[in-house]
């Protein structure tokens, strides 16, 4: 499964936010420095889903905060 999403590093909590079926905002506390709001955007969506952080993957976007994540299963 691919979803879009739009990342909001240094908010005050993290929070995932549905906006479409295929479109979320999530709100992270990390800074996008050293890869850490990657690595957050990771395990919040795979703790979102139900799934193993390593069936997370990040598509385009490594560096942007509209990214392409797809879901492993």
């Amino acid at each position: 499964m691919d979803l879009k999403v739009t990342v909001v590093p240094r908010a005050k909590k993290c929070e995932v936010v549905e906006l479409d079926v295929h479109h979320l905002k999530v709100k992270l506390i990390s800074a996008p420095i050293k890869n850490k709001a990657n690595r957050e955007l990771i395990a919040v969506l795979a703790k979102h889903f139900g799934v193993k952080k390593s069936a997370v993957l990040i598509k385009t976007g490594q560096k942007s905060r509209y990214k392409t994540i797809q879901i492993l299963q």
